[in-house]
């Protein structure tokens, strides 16, 4: 019977792509000896927030998660990423598989504003892993499943992910608004005769009371 254990050796951004994603080197072991025909693998990634300390910049930020840090010893909650499936090919003993993970810069997706708010050290993940082995036996192929208690913890520097931002997003951000709400603002640009969205917005801010820090 298999038995397949996980490691990421790295992860850094992926060069070239059109879109943002992080590249996971992943060392998948088999302890058993079979002859592994293929894996069908399952990947959910999970922030372990409550694993690293924050600095006082990063709590103001991070209260649009988790409210005020005084709560954080009953909010703070590890958080959702993303999950998708794997495919890895024939190997015996072990093999590497890169695992693409698609990012976005929504801040209406709580990993974003997460990623976004952590200035620097290194971020804690749990990939959780489940998924169909495929191997071959004195019987034949045989077919053999995955627990989701298999799991690879590892630590991404906050740097990894600011530079993916900025190669696909230099000195930018960007929001996905409501339909309704986009067109307000369009037409506050326009009456009050603002070129730009970004002369738009310190507008917007300045009637506000918001200083540029």
């Amino acid at each position: 019977m298999p038995e397949l254990s996980f490691a990421v050796e790295s992860v850094a951004p992926m060069r070239g792509s059109a879109t943002p994603v992080l590249l996971f080197r992943l060392k998948v072991l088999n302890a058993g000896g079979e002859e592994i025909h293929s894996v069908a693998l399952n990947c959910q990634f999970q922030i372990e927030a409550a694993a690293r300390s924050y600095s006082a910049t990063e709590k103001t930020s991070l209260s649009d998660l988790f409210g005020e840090p005084e709560r954080w010893g009953s909010t703070v909650k590890p958080l959702f990423w993303t999950a998708f499936s794997a495919t890895v090919p024939a190997f015996h003993g072990s093999t590497m598989v890169d695992l693409r993970v698609p990012c976005t810069f929504d801040f209406n997706i709580a990993a974003t504003k997460y990623f976004h708010a952590v200035e620097d050290g290194e971020i804690p993940v749990v990939i959780f892993f489940s998924g169909t082995i495929f191997y071959l036996a004195a019987e034949g192929m045989q077919i053999a499943p995955i627990a989701w208690s298999k799991q690879a913890i590892c630590r991404i520097p906050a740097e990894t992910w600011k530079e993916l931002m900025r190669l696909h997003y230099p000195n930018t951000a960007w929001l996905n608004l409501r339909q309704d709400v986009f067109d307000r603002l369009y037409r506050y640009k326009v009456r009050n005769g603002l070129p730009t969205w970004e002369q738009m917005m310190e507008h917007v801010l300045a009637a506000a009371g918001e200083d540029k820090r």
